[in-house]
C-alpha cells in the first residue's frame, strides 16, 4: 500500500487517484485494472456482434460494406457509449440514494444521544416536584381516546346515514342488512319484518333482538343483589388470567429469542393450564392454600353471603365486612357495567334526535325500557314509533324463562287441541244425514268389503297398520341431547300453525255462509288464540340466548318514509360499537409482535447509568407502570372497566417494553411474575 498516493483530504480532486472525489478508481477494488477490464468487456461483446454478423450475411454484402473497419468501429462506440450511460445512471441512483439513508442514519443517532444524555438536573428537578399522583399521563390519554372516540362516533354515524339509503336506494326494499353490518351482525338473535295488522299496506312492524355476551362486554356487568364475594373471586380470578397472559407473553419472547419454533394455539393453551396451580387451588379449608395468596381465608369468610344491603341491626363500621363492602362500593364495580350501557343508548338517542317520552330504569332488576311515546294503545299511536327493552340475563334467570316457554308451548298445544276436538265433533255431528261427504265415510263404506279381500291375501287392514303420520306435518326424527337441552320448537309452532289453517278452512266448509251461534262461537275463540299464538311466536325464544344483554327492539314506520328504520339503525350500531367488544378469534388475538420488529432503546431514562441514587428511574417507572410487585404474593389491583377499546394500545407496548429488559438484565431467563 506504500505505492499508492492516498488522498489526504476529502477536497482532493483528481481522475485516478482511488477514492478522490471525481476519480473512476476505488481503492476498494484494490490493485485491479477497472479500465482495462471495462475494454475487455466491450471488445469481446462488439466481437460477438461481428461474428453474428458475417455468418448470416452473403458473401457479396459484406464485401460492400467495410465489416472490419468502419462496422466494427461504429459497434463498438456504441457499446460504449449505452455501458457508460447505463454505468453512470446506475452510480448517481445508488449515490443518491446512499447519501439519504447515511443522513438519515445520523439523524437519528444524534437524537438518540441528545435524549439519553440529559443533565442529570432535569432528571432530579422531575422527581422531587413529581409523586406517585402527579405527572401522571393517565387522564390526559383517556381524554384523548374520549376525543377520538366521540369523532369517530360523529363520523360513524354519517356513514351509517349514508350506507342505508344507499342501499335502501339499490335494493328499492329495508332488509336485515340495513340494520346491522359487518363484525356485529353474528350478535342478531332473531329480526323479523311483517306488515301492520291495522294497516298492512303502508305500515310495516320490525322485531330486532341483539344478544351481547358477558366475555363481549366492554365493562362486565354484576346484577344488583350479586354477592361481595362473588366480586372479589371474579377479579382475583381476572388477576390470575391476567398473570398467567403476561407469563406466556414472556415465554414467547423467550422462545423467538432462542430461536426455536413459536408455540401454536394449543399448545399455548396447555401451557396456561399447567401454571394454574401456580396461583390457586381446590383446598378450601387450609389457611395456608394458594387460592388465599391474595385474599386471606379470614376475610373470605367474613364476607360469605354479604350482598348490597347490610341489616342496620348489624352494621357496625369496624368490621371487616362492612370495611370490604365499602371499598367495593367505592370501585363501583357492581353497578358501572349496567350504568354504562344505559348512558350509552340514551346518549346516542339524545344526539341522534331520536327523543323519548317514557323511559324506565329498573337498576335492581338490570332492566331498561324506553319508549318513543307514554301510551301503549297501537290503535291511537303514530305509525312512527320505536320501543326498546334492555336487559341483563344471568344463566339462572335464562332457565326460568325457558322453563316457562316450555309451559307456554304446552299450554297452547293443549287448548288448540281442545278447540281441534271440538270442531271435529261438530264437523262429524253435521255430517250424520248427508250420506257420503268426505273421503272417511267413503272408506267406513267400504270398510268390510276390503277386510274380506285383505284377509284371502294375508295381509294387514288398513285400520290395524300403526300410523305415524298425522296428514298435518311430517314425521319427526328423534330428537339427540343436542336438541333436548336447546330447544327450537320450531316444529311444534309449524304444527299448530297448520291447524290454525286447517281449522278455518273446516269451519268455512261446515256452514259456508250460515254465521249461527255455533260458528261465531268457535271464529272468535279461533281469532283469539291465533291472535295470541301469532304475539307469542314474536317473541324470543330464551333457548336461544345467551347470559349478557338483550337488547329487544320494535319499530312500527311507514314503507315508503322509513325513518324511524334509519334511525335507529345508526343508534343500534353506535351502540354496540361503545359497549361490545365484538367477536375475537383466540388464534388472532395471540399474535405477538417478534423481536426483529421491536425496537430495544426505546427505555430510556434520564439519568445516566452511573447514577447511583437512581432518583430519575421512579418518574420513568410510573409513566411506564413498571412497579415491580413482591414475587411471593402478588398484591391485587381492582382493574376499572375499560370505557373505550383503544385505552389498551399503551398499556401493552409498555408491558412488552417492560419484560424485554427484564429479560436482558436477568441473561434472558424467564422471571416469575
Amino acid at each position: 500500500m506504500g505505492s499508492v498516493d492516498l488522498p489526504k483530504s476529502p477536497m482532493v480532486f483528481h481522475p485516478e487517484k482511488p477514492s478522490a472525489v471525481g476519480s473512476r478508481n476505488s481503492l476498494a477494488q484494490e490493485s485491479r485494472d477497472q479500465q482495462a477490464e471495462v475494454d475487455r468487456l466491450l471488445a469481446e461483446e462488439v466481437d460477438k456482434v461481428i461474428n453474428h454478423v458475417t455468418s448470416k450475411l452473403p458473401l457479396e454484402v459484406l464485401e460492400k460494406i467495410d465489416v472490419m473497419g468502419g462496422l466494427k468501429e461504429k459497434v463498438y462506440n456504441y457499446f460504449n457509449q449505452n455501458y457508460q450511460n447505463m454505468f453512470n445512471r446506475y452510480i448517481v441512483t445508488t449515490e443518491d440514494e446512499m447519501v439519504k439513508k447515511v443522513r438519515n442514519f445520523i439523524d437519528r443517532e444524534e437524537m438518540k444521544i441528545l435524549n439519553r444524555y440529559t443533565p442529570k438536573e432535569i432528571a432530579i428537578l422531575l422527581d422531587e416536584v413529581g409523586g406517585m399522583d402527579k405527572f401522571n399521563t393517565g387522564e390526559i390519554e383517556k381524554s384523548i381516546v374520549n376525543m377520538y372516540g366521540h369523532l369517530q362516533g360523529h363520523i360513524q354515524r354519517g356513514v351509517n346515514d349514508l350506507e342505508n339509503h344507499t342501499n335502501s336506494l339499490l335494493r328499492q326494499k329495508t332488509d336485515v342488512g340495513a340494520f346491522i353490518r359487518g363484525e356485529n351482525a353474528y350478535s342478531i338473535v332473531k329480526c323479523s319484518f311483517k306488515d301492520s295488522i291495522a294497516k298492512p299496506k303502508t305500515v310495516a312492524n320490525v322485531k330486532m333482538s341483539v344478544n351481547i355476551l358477558d366475555s363481549e362486554l366492554i365493562s362486565p356487568i354484576f346484577h344488583y343483589q350479586v354477592t361481595v364475594e362473588y366480586l372479589l373471586k371474579e377479579l382475583i380470578s381476572k388477576n390470575i388470567t391476567d398473570t398467567l397472559d403476561k407469563e406466556i407473553d414472556a415465554l414467547k419472547d423467550l422462545i423467538i429469542d432462542e430461536g426455536r419454533e413459536e408455540l401454536s394455539d394449543s399448545e399455548i393453551l396447555f401451557e396456561k393450564m399447567k401454571r394454574i396451580e401456580n396461583f390457586t387451588d381446590d383446598d378450601k379449608e387450609n389457611v395456608d392454600s394458594k387460592r388465599y395468596t391474595l385474599v386471606a381465608k379470614k376475610i373470605m369468610e367474613a364476607i360469605e353471603g354479604l350482598r348490597a344491603e347490610i341489616d342496620p341491626a348489624t352494621y357496625d363500621q369496624l368490621n371487616i365486612r362492612e370495611n370490604i363492602k365499602k371499598i367495593v362500593d367505592i370501585e363501583n364495580i357492581r353497578n358501572r357495567g349496567f350504568n354504562t350501557a344505559v348512558n350509552s343508548i340514551t346518549s346516542i338517542l339524545d344526539t341522534s334526535k331520536m327523543g323519548y317520552q317514557y323511559i324506565e330504569n329498573l337498576k335492581n332488576a338490570r332492566e331498561l325500557v324506553i319508549r318513543e311515546y307514554e301510551d301503549t294503545n297501537a290503535i291511537v299511536l303514530p305509525d312512527e314509533r320505536y320501543q326498546i327493552k334492555l336487559k341483563y340475563y344471568d344463566p339462572s334467570q335464562l332457565h326460568e324463562e325457558q322453563k316457562a316457554y316450555d309451559v307456554q308451548i304446552k299450554s297452547f298445544e293443549v287448548e288448540v287441541m281442545h278447540l281441534w276436538d271440538i270442531l271435529e265433533e261438530v264437523y262429524k255431528d253435521g255430517k250424520k244425514w248427508k250420506g257420503i261427504t268426505d273421503f272417511q265415510d267413503l272408506s267406513r263404506a267400504y270398510r268390510s268389503k276390503i277386510a274380506k279381500e285383505k284377509e284371502k291375501s294375508g295381509e294387514a287392514v288398513y285400520e290395524n297398520i300403526e300410523k305415524a303420520w298425522d296428514e298435518i306435518s311430517f314425521v319427526r326424527a328423534a330428537e339427540t341431547s343436542i336438541e333436548e337441552m336447546n330447544r327450537t320448537y320450531i316444529f311444534e309452532k309449524d304444527k299448530l300453525k297448520r291447524r290454525f289453517v286447517i281449522m278455518k278452512k273446516r269451519l268455512h266448509d261446515i256452514y259456508g255462509y250460515k254465521y249461527p251461534i255455533q260458528r261465531r262461537v268457535m271464529e272468535e275463540r279461533l281469532a283469539k288464540l291465533d291472535a295470541q299464538f301469532d304475539e307469542f311466536d314474536y317473541k324470543i325464544n330464551p333457548y336461544h340466548v345467551q347470559p349478557g344483554i338483550l337488547l329487544d327492539l320494535d319499530i312500527t314506520s311507514i314503507k315508503r318514509k322509513k325513518a324511524t328504520l334509519d334511525g335507529m339503525a345508526g343508534v343500534l350500531n353506535e351502540f354496540l360499537f361503545g359497549v361490545s367488544k365484538g367477536f375475537q378469534d383466540a388464534a388472532f388475538a395471540s399474535f405477538s409482535r417478534r423481536r426483529s420488529t421491536v425496537r430495544g432503546d426505546i427505555t430510556q431514562s434520564f439519568s445516566s447509568a452511573d447514577d447511583g441514587d437512581n432518583k430519575g428511574q421512579s418518574y420513568l417507572d410510573l409513566l411506564n407502570n413498571t412497579s415491580v410487585a413482591d414475587e411471593s404474593a402478588p398484591p391485587l389491583a381492582a382493574p376499572k372497566a375499560i370505557e373505550k377499546k383503544s385505552t389498551g394500545i399503551v398499556d401493552n407496548s409498555r408491558k412488552k417494553t417492560q419484560q424485554r429488559a427484564q429479560r436482558r438484565q436477568s441473561g434472558g431467563k424467564l422471571r416469575t411474575i
